[in-house]
């Protein structure tokens, strides 16, 4: 898009273009091939030359140039034992019944201690491991194959060594001369010993890109910092950050920029001028509003090269080249920023820093849920694996690219084609690996949320034991549980016939494992005159059913959703459809005034400083496979569930265990 670049590299404020310019960068979406291509193209990545740096600081680096040896390693010839130096043809028939005597030269040869004497015919020398073997002599005969006489004037040898033994020639290690290292090795701890050993000091290294980052938006605030109403604090800034690093470059960052103009141009053209990349995460989204990737326009040709790519996450990618130097926007939510970088990012900034492509680790696992898919853009979706039945399952981690923890929460990714709509139950994926090692999990959890499950998990975790959680509420993880794919489904559902908790619901080959009561309730803020004094009779048919009074949900196949909808007996109040997964997410939205009241866990009322109108004191079991009683993993949790230090703890927390009462 150079022409477009050349119309926006004037002067003119980017306030006074007009509305059609302003949007037009976003208009066309490129498929990810084609926006790879014209990168790529533009950018022509290569290494950017090479400088010399002490060893010490050689460590992580790109070997330049190959490297020889300048000089011989031993530099002489040395002992490899405790022994004697000695001529071998002296003591060819030595044995234990007929040993051989010879004389003891008056010196002993220890490291770094030249030889002056030589080893003359029916004579031999003392010597310790790394002393350098002194002339005449062509072998050393361990120490512990020797006899020395009580005057020391001779020792007697029990074993005829072979010419050579024992003996480190000079060279023999690494030769003056020979090429030890090759260009384009990573310098690790063993290359630093190989070029130390030969008496290097420096090494010729590749120069490592300087790759400027910054964040951009007026929402953002610095980690530590207090955050203000309707900010957040920058995630992408350190992440990019690392993952720069973690692909061979040096980060450099410039902070977190408001969107005004003037800061941005001057923050953006500062890294420009600085580094060899500049990396911008935020600002690329269609909209009047954004201004980074028409200041990103201004500094130099080709330009913008694609903004807008067929991906999922990562659709409003921007990719630029100007006078040379990569330029990218990165979406601003985290995960579309993390796959972007990955996808198209890291390749380029490897190629500069001299590494070798990287090369994803992949597995084969099957998705046992059906998930849906936009036509036309390839999607990426992050997945937990868990092996059950010697089977390896896939499951998609749905939240969205906004969530920062599900890159720490998922083992990898499978891709869905952009000409598919969906990746039916049951397909069999390539997961590219997000770390080279998965380790299966001892206990895999899928169930019902709750913070007294934390604190168990943990106390598994300092047993030495990796458990897999996912929330997926209690329907979820008994059907789950029912087909095999986990070991525990934590549940608290009411069968409204019998009015029993849990115990209905169990099928072959699941059992009941008691695990604590916990109470629910209505949280409001407790200065709410609406809720004030009221019953939880009174306010069902009122306040939660009344205009203008909000709820926050919860997520289909919850317990607690099946409570609430009880209590609204097939009402819909406003908020009905904004479905969080946890206790937690339910409170911090009512306490910060995002809504007016919800359902949760009493522990989190007491957390967030919120009012409580008690439903239903629940049970809150687990369904146990019971082929995996027996699992290491699992077997841990069962003992944890009644050692008294976890009752104590869960008691802490506000619960009772169902071993208490």
């Amino acid at each position: 898009m150079p022409g477009e670049s050349a119309r926006l590299s004037g002067a003119t404020p980017i306030s006074s273009t007009n509305e059609a310019l302003r949007q037009g960068q976003f208009l066309t979406v490129l498929s990810r091939e084609e926006a790879w291509r014209r990168f790529v193209t533009a950018a022509c990545p290569q290494p950017l030359g090479i400088e010399s740096v002490a060893l010490p600081e050689a460590l992580g680096r790109i070997l330049a140039e190959d490297l020889a040896s300048p000089g011989d390693v031993p530099p002489f010839d040395r002992s490899g034992v405790d022994g004697f130096a000695l001529r071998s043809a002296d003591i060819a028939g030595a044995s234990e019944n007929t040993p051989i005597d010879l004389r003891l030269n008056p010196e002993t040869i220890a490291c770094g201690i030249a030889p002056t004497l030589l080893v003359q015919v029916g004579t031999a020398t003392p010597i310790a491991t790394g002393g350098p073997v002194p002339r005449g002599a062509d072998a050393i005969v361990m120490i512990e194959h020797t006899d020395t006489s009580a005057d020391a004037a001779s020792v007697s040898v029990r074993r005829a060594p072979s010419p050579g033994q024992f003996v480190s020639f000079a060279g023999s290690d690494m030769a003056r001369g020979e090429v030890i290292l090759r260009r384009g090795v990573i310098v690790g701890s063993r290359e630093i010993g190989m070029a130390a050993a030969c008496g290097l000091a420096t090494l010729p290294v590749l120069r490592k890109p300087r790759v400027g980052v910054l964040s951009t938006g007026d929402e953002l605030v610095p980690g530590g910092a207090s955050l203000r109403p309707a900010g957040i604090h920058d995630a992408n800034g350190p992440i990019v950050c690392a993952a720069v690093a973690e692909n061979g470059c040096e980060p450099i960052f410039y902070g977190a920029v408001p969107d005004d103009e003037a800061a941005l141009d001057t923050a953006i053209r500062r890294a420009f001028d600085e580094c060899d990349a500049v990396i911008l995460s935020g600002g690329t989204s269609k909209g009047a509003g954004d201004l980074t990737y028409r200041l990103v326009a201004r500094l130099g040709a080709p330009g913008i090269v694609a903004h807008g790519v067929a991906l999922k996450p990562g659709k409003p990618l921007c990719l630029a080249v100007c006078d040379g130097k990569p330029v990218v926007v990165l979406p601003g939510f985290p995960t579309s920023a993390m796959f972007t970088f990955h996808d198209m990012i890291a390749p380029v900034l490897r190629i500069m820093a001299g590494l070798p492509a990287r090369t994803d680790a992949q597995v084969t696992a099957r998705v046992p849920v059906r998930v849906a898919s936009e036509l036309g853009r390839t999607e990426f979706v992050m997945v937990a694996l868990v092996e059950q039945d010697g089977q390896r399952l896939a499951y998609p981690i749905a939240k969205g690219s906004g969530a920062v923890s599900s890159f720490a929460q998922a083992d990898g990714f499978f891709a869905i084609d952009a000409l598919a709509d969906q990746c039916a139950s049951g397909t069999e994926v390539a997961v590219t690996l997000l770390s080279p090692h998965v380790r299966t999990p001892d206990c895999v959890i899928m169930g019902s949320h709750c913070t007294g499950l934390d604190a168990v998990v943990g106390r598994l975790a300092s047993a030495g034991f990796s458990t897999r959680v996912m929330a997926i509420g209690s329907l979820g993880g008994l059907a789950a549980a029912r087909r095999g794919e986990c070991d525990l489904a934590p549940m608290h559902l009411l069968d409204p016939t019998s009015n029993v908790y849990n115990v209905p619901y169990l099928t072959d080959g699941l059992e009941l494992v008691p695990g604590w009561r916990r109470m629910q309730g209505i949280v409001f803020r407790r200065q709410d005159q609406r809720f004030l004094g009221k019953g939880v009779a009174d306010l069902a048919t009122s306040v939660l059913v009344e205009p203008g009074c909000l709820m926050v949900n919860r997520n289909q196949g919850a317990g607690t959703r099946l409570l609430i909808d009880r209590l609204l007996q097939g009402h819909r109040p406003e908020g009905y459809w904004n479905q969080p997964k946890s206790h937690n997410a339910v409170a911090a939205a009512v306490a910060q005034g995002r809504a007016d009241w919800g359902v949760a866990i009493a522990p989190m009322a007491e957390a967030y400083g919120l009012g409580f109108l008690p439903l239903a004191e629940e049970h809150y079991d687990f369904a146990l496979v019971s082929a995996s009683r027996t699992k290491p993993g699992v077997a841990a949790f069962l003992a944890l569930l009644a050692e008294p230090e976890t009752r104590t703890q869960l008691g802490n927390l506000g619960f009772a265990s169902a071993l208490d009462r």
